[in-house]
């Protein structure tokens, strides 16, 4: 891959409702934010430009809707994905035990060939005080599944920007190992001593 060339990446922010999924995409992207947020109704997507190991990356970030009825029409933006951010809420213990199902709904979807998938695990609103999830339980979870864990608020920007660029770089590791899987099974010819009869021309 040339270092000037422009990569196009494409990640999902994803978990349950109200856990400030669209909140810490617009304050990575856009360096606001608000609180007075409506639900996402399947998905909305933002780009933003990044340089990155001498290379430009643009990553396109699906941001999906969090609630229970949508859950099988959201599932379908997660195929073609190159990393995820999976949010939770530490003020809100029933968004982090909900976790393991969000994950594993979101494994069974992306159909990726390529071993360790991008995801991030991130615990919102640290900016809060009635917190319920406590960060060495979180941390502790995540270490047992080798996932990656930030603690982030969208409303303090903090961790944010390391958060996403973290994935980004992760993402791009996938993107590259995706690419040469495809240019190896490209190139691999059929022996002819395993065709048979008229199913060979």
């Amino acid at each position: 891959m040339h270092s000037n060339q422009k990569v196009d990446l494409k990640v999902n922010i994803i978990g349950p409702m109200g856990t400030g999924k669209t909140s810490l995409l617009n304050q990575y992207v856009h360096k606001w934010f608000r609180s007075d947020y409506r639900n996402t109704l399947g998905a909305h997507i933002l780009s933003k430009t990044i340089q990155l190991e001498s290379k430009t990356l643009k990553m396109q970030i699906w941001d999906t809707g969090g609630q229970e009825r949508f859950r099988s029409l959201v599932s379908s933006f997660y195929k073609g994905s190159d990393g995820c951010l999976l949010v939770f809420d530490v003020t809100d213990m029933e968004s982090f035990l909900g976790l393991e199902t969000w994950r594993t709904d979101f494994m069974d979807k992306i159909q990726s060939p390529a071993t360790n998938f991008p995801i991030i695990i991130l615990g919102n609103k640290i900016d809060l005080e009635d917190r319920q999830v406590s960060q060495e339980f979180a941390v502790s979870w995540c270490q047992e599944r080798k996932i990656p864990y930030f603690e982030v608020s969208a409303k303090d920007n903090i961790n944010v920007d390391l958060a996403f660029e973290t994935l980004a770089k992760e993402a791009l590791v996938h993107y590259r190992e995706c690419r040469e899987c495809h240019l190896t099974e490209s190139i691999k010819l059929t022996p002819l001593e395993d065709c048979h009869g008229s199913a060979c021309c």
